[in-house]
């Protein structure tokens, strides 16, 4: 009877997942294949929810950030993460000592900050790599 309850369970996590579409219960419904197989082979109770238990979290562990990365990889990036990777010009000499910087993307004027203590003089190209609250992170072009 063990291996139909696991079965039972194996459906309801899929079509939870079918539902959602958002990788959540599908690493859970791997768990509960390998717990009804080795139900149907004899395992005991405890060694099936060990078992279920050990394979949920190796494949979400492993697995997710892969799938994650390809049903993400034709996402376009949108409002401020769309910035990063793109070109500005200094409008304002960057210096972190002395909180002052300001660069033009877009004809929109935004605070800035380096990675390090460099000094960016005005007209500089610059390359935006992070953003922090309202300040974009940036380095020489």
């Amino acid at each position: 009877m063990e291996p139909f309850i696991w079965l039972a369970l194996l459906a309801v996590l899929l079509v939870i997942e079918a539902m959602t579409a958002g990788l959540t219960t599908i690493w859970f419904a791997g768990g509960a294949l390998v717990a009804a197989v080795v139900s149907y082979f004899g395992a005991g109770v405890v060694m099936q929810w060990i078992l279920f238990l050990a394979v949920s979290l190796i494949l979400l562990i492993f697995t997710r950030p892969i799938a994650v990365k390809i049903m993400n990889k034709d996402v376009t990036k949108t409002n401020v993460n769309s910035l990063i990777g793109q070109k500005a010009v200094v409008i304002q000499e960057i210096n972190n000592l002395a909180q002052t910087g300001q660069v033009r993307i877009s004809d929109v004027e935004w605070m800035a900050r380096t990675f390090s203590d460099e000094i960016i003089p005005e007209d500089t190209v610059v390359v935006i790599r992070e953003i922090h609250g309202v300040k974009l992170i940036v380095e020489k072009a």
